[in-house]
Order: structure tokens, then C-alpha cells, then sequence
């Protein structure tokens, strides 16, 4: 190497020679997030295979992404709908009341599945997904998500 670039770093290292390694709660959500996707429960990983590759609705889903400090099982970013499949610890938890109530708070919609039904129903899992995903961003009465067409009103016409 000529004697000129010998002390610039190597791109691939980085500003200042070393990797730095993510510190805060980010860092730590994101490295969460990978041990999660590595090691899924029977329920994600069959509803993993029904969601990915634009399979439902022609929709792109992310497993295991951290939105703010917590770490959704399923988002549909476009949709701005997330799904949770729950095992029994789930059941009247604080903490995820607490989760939920802030996601909502960003502009999502939660589903909560529980682990068995995933396993046991996939269709009905899937059919309650599909719906959600078409019903409009903020709807929360059926008759937000499925509003009955309205006629356009008359007018005249200027010639």
C-alpha cells in the first residue's frame, strides 16, 4: 500500500479502524430481534411460512421487528398492522397491555393470536388477518372497516 493511504482506515472496518459494536436500547432490541428470528416457536414459524414472500394479499411482512423498544412478532408496515402469536404467559399481561396501548399510540392495529390457534386453524388465523388488512387504517367498529357505498351527490352541470 503507498505510503499515503496507510493511515486512512479500510472502509470495510469503519471511521477509526474498529466496528463499534450498538449500545442503548436500540442495539439491544435489534440483537433481541435476530435471537428471536433465529429461534422461532412451532406457531410463528407456520405462520411465518403462510405470511412471507407476499403470500397473503400480495402484502410484505417483517417477523421479529423491533418498533421503538419493543419487538413486534409480525408487522405489516404498509398496513400498519401487527400480529402476535401468543403462548399462555401472554394471558391478562401488564406488560403487554402496557406494549399494546403504546403501538396504537404510534398508528397501529394489534391481532393476537394464541399459539394453538395458529397450529390448529391456520385459515381462520388467516382469514382474520386478510380482513384486518382490508379494512381501512384506523377503523375500529365493523362499520368503519366496512362501510356501506354512498351515492355520489347530484350536481349540475355548468355547459
Amino acid at each position: 500500500m503507498p505510503p499515503e493511504f496507510s493511515s486512512f482506515p479500510s472502509p470495510l472496518v469503519g471511521e477509526g479502524g474498529a466496528r463499534r459494536a450498538a449500545v442503548g436500547g436500540r442495539g439491544r432490541a435489534l440483537a433481541r430481534a435476530r435471537e428471536m428470528r433465529t429461534h422461532p416457536t412451532e406457531a410463528e414459524r407456520k405462520l411465518w411460512r403462510l405470511l412471507r414472500n407476499h403470500r397473503l394479499a400480495h402484502t410484505k411482512w417483517k417477523r421479529q421487528q423491533p418498533i421503538g423498544r419493543y419487538i413486534a412478532d409480525f408487522v405489516c408496515l404498509g398496513a400498519r398492522l401487527i400480529v402476535e402469536a401468543d403462548g399462555a404467559q401472554h394471558i391478562d399481561s401488564a406488560y403487554d397491555a402496557t406494549r399494546d396501548a403504546w403501538l396504537r399510540e404510534q398508528g397501529f392495529r394489534l391481532l393476537r393470536f394464541h399459539n394453538n390457534a395458529i397450529l390448529a386453524e391456520p385459515d381462520s388465523v388467516l382469514t382474520a388477518i386478510l380482513t384486518a388488512l382490508e379494512a381501512p387504517a384506523g377503523a375500529s367498529s365493523p362499520a368503519e372497516r366496512n362501510p356501506s357505498p354512498q351515492p355520489s351527490p347530484t350536481r349540475g352541470r355548468e355547459f
